[in-house]
């Protein structure tokens, strides 16, 4: 008992970091899982990293509190750009869907309550499954567990003033749109030729209403592309996947000032 009341101020710098990661991490941070399985997930784990730290007795004092804070921020922090990471599915979606013509379609995302594309989220399911697959929320929680090592619990302050970190942030939000764009090329450079066909066609056969022709025929193009698409979407997805890792890694890195 003595044991546990020595702890439990380090205790709680952990559990608050493990929560924050599975407040904004992918999966975890899933709208249909509950609060209560969050929480409890993230008690467990911090109960087991906080005896594998090298000074677990931590003194509550006007320190411990910011380090209460600066604990809760990198969490939100590496979590939120893992998250803005495989948003690119997202956008790829959009990209997608603009082209087909189902952005009038919108659906509601169960994980954030917003309107999204169709296809993004047809897509993004698929993400998270094949994330399932390969292990990588396993991973993910590597990373949390191998977070101290950068950025250690007696470290008080965060080096977010420093321009490496901004420019970090402003890499990765460039990495998300290139990655999505690349996911999305192969349809919408496809639908872009039936464009130019439908162009001709017009100008060949004035009384065809290529209106009306094009908009179901770009769907039907589009849904066949998608059939072939899938293959090339996974590879991507590995990449995105390991990605995703590096800039987590890469993060924390540069929050504990390496």
């Amino acid at each position: 008992m003595i044991e546990f009341i020595n702890v439990l101020p380090a205790f709680l710098l952990v559990f608050m970091r493990v929560l924050a990661f599975f407040a904004v991490l992918p999966i975890y941070s899933h709208r249909s899982i509950p609060n209560t399985m969050k929480i409890g997930l993230s008690l467990f784990l911090a109960w087991i990293m906080v005896f594998t730290l090298e000074s677990p007795i931590v003194v509550i004092d006007a320190m411990y509190y910011l380090i209460l804070i600066k604990e809760v921020l990198v969490g939100l922090f590496v979590g939120l750009i893992a998250a803005i990471l495989l948003y690119a599915i997202q956008v790829a979606g959009g990209f997608i869907d603009y082209s087909m013509g189902f952005m009038i379609a919108n659906v509601v995302d169960p994980q954030t309550g917003a309107q999204t594309p169709l296809t993004g989220s047809y897509l993004y399911t698929f993400a998270l499954l094949f994330l399932l697959l390969v292990n990588g929320h396993h991973l993910l929680l590597d990373g949390i567990y191998y977070s101290y090592q950068f950025v250690p619990m007696d470290q008080v302050t965060l080096p977010f003033g420093q321009e490496n970190i901004i420019q970090y942030i402003a890499t990765t939000f460039n990495a998300m749109f290139i990655i999505a764009f690349q996911m999305a090329f192969p349809i919408v450079g496809s639908l872009f030729l039936v464009d130019v066909g439908l162009g001709m066609v017009s100008r060949a056969v004035p009384q065809m209403n290529v209106f009306v022709v094009g908009m179901p025929l770009k769907i039907i193009v589009g849904l066949l592309l998608l059939t072939v698409f899938m293959g090339v979407f996974f590879m991507v997805l590995q990449r995105l996947f390991d990605q995703t890792l590096i800039a987590m890694r890469t993060l924390l890195q540069l929050l504990g000032g390496a």
